[in-house]
């Protein structure tokens, strides 16, 4: 099976290379789109790379720059990636393995962060509110790996987000007991947590290992900030495969359409995934595929204000051309009911129009109805309601 491999950039850095360099000895092709980088330097690596460069002269997002660099594919074999992912050497020869099976629309790997963590374990009395017995948390002011700080970068169930008053004092709660892990170089590291005691070796941690739909609409990626042990080395299916690293057919690719361009950028691969639920077929996870992945490196991630104004209005999109009426409107409802952040419930009003109309025309091509899709995944690999956000786009 003749393999393409599709990489979009658009603010190339160190890993871009990386990302090229990792696929350009186990692909037939690699195509790079270079998505209107700065005076073309993500076409310069691609040239330097060996790789097919198409370029274009502006931004004209992920999804469109996916469709781009589709079209001038030539394998039977196609793949995305992002560009600042690494894949293992043997990743293309496992997807063309499970993506022999025709019923298989697409095949995501293990996707795990390139960055290593030591855990920590925050050992401490809680903080308590007047009144309060539970312990709430402690606050944790520094976190310093070899004299540099990451607070910032602290991950795990113990750890809250980070905040800052108005005297730029930042902090992060954390709760007693609980894993906390904090990126470092390797073993070895110098590590200052405030409160906290290094607990184990230095982990990896698991970026996706297959993708879930919750009971209530939330998208989100299975094992996100879990150590890789294990637990997530059985394949299996899931709700839907994500753009990180997605191994799928041409002639699969033909029939259920590109990425949907209105969407721009983030969740354009659940849209996608969905799509090929509805048309009967299968998303399967395979961890004997590995790829490595930095996350957000050009986005920015949700400390973007352009990701956190448009990821709402793409999530509520993508419910409204594949979901049932009821939970697609009780998405949309919630999301004008939060906090109105960077203008996002006009970003999701401006995508309503849009999605409904493009529904009836999907619909023509459903084998599965919605509710079928929905009642056979919804919940299936998700955390408990209370555990369960929206997966931070990248």
């Amino acid at each position: 099976m003749r393999s393409s491999v599709v990489v979009v950039s658009l603010q190339p850095g160190d890993w871009l290379a990386e990302a090229l360099a990792s696929v350009t000895g186990q692909a037939d092709q690699v195509v790079l789109v270079d998505n209107g980088s700065a005076d073309g330097d993500a076409s310069a690596i691609g040239r330097r790379a060996g790789v097919s460069v198409v370029r274009s002269h502006a931004n004209i997002g992920f999804a469109a720059g996916v469709n781009l660099g589709v079209r001038h594919a030539t394998g039977d074999l196609l793949v995305l990636l992002n560009d600042d992912a690494v894949a293992a050497p043997d990743w293309l020869a496992r997807c063309a393995e499970v993506l022999a099976d025709p019923d298989v629309a697409a095949v995501t790997p293990k996707v795990l962060y390139r960055q290593r963590y030591q855990a920590v374990r925050i050992d401490a009395d809680g903080w308590q509110a007047p009144g309060d017995e539970r312990v709430l948390g402690v606050k944790v002011t520094r976190a310093v790996v070899d004299g540099r700080d990451v607070l910032g970068g602290l991950c795990g169930p113990g750890i809250h987000r980070l905040e800052v008053d108005d005297a730029g004092e930042r902090w992060r709660w954390s709760r007693p007991g609980v894993p906390v892990y904090v990126p470092v170089p390797g073993p070895g590291a110098e590590v200052d947590v405030e409160g906290g005691v290094v607990d184990g070796p230095v982990l990896r941690l698991v970026n996706k290992a297959g993708s879930w739909l919750s009971r209530d609409g939330i998208l989100g990626d299975a094992g996100d900030r879990e150590p890789d042990d294990g637990r997530f080395d059985t394949p299996r299916e899931h709700f839907f495969a994500s753009g990180t690293a997605l191994a799928t057919r041409a002639d699969t690719w033909e029939r259920l359409g590109g990425l949907a361009e209105p969407l721009f950028a983030y969740f354009e691969d659940s849209d996608w995934s969905w799509r090929a639920r509805l048309a009967g077929m299968r998303i399967v996870y395979d961890p004997s595929g590995v790829v490595e992945h930095r996350q957000s490196a050009t986005s920015g991630g949700w400390a973007s204000k352009w990701v956190r104004r448009w990821a709402p209005a793409n999530h509520a999109a993508c419910l409204l051309r594949n979901a049932p009426w009821r939970h697609a409107w009780s998405a949309v409802g919630r999301h004008f009911g939060n906090v109105d952040v960077d203008r996002s419930r006009l970003a999701v009003a401006s995508r309503l129009p849009w999605a409904v109309s493009s529904r009836r025309e999907l619909s023509r091509s459903w084998v599965l109805r919605p509710d079928e899709v929905w009642d056979r995944w919804a919940g299936v690999g998700a955390p408990p309601a209370p555990v369960a956000r929206s997966r931070e786009p990248g």
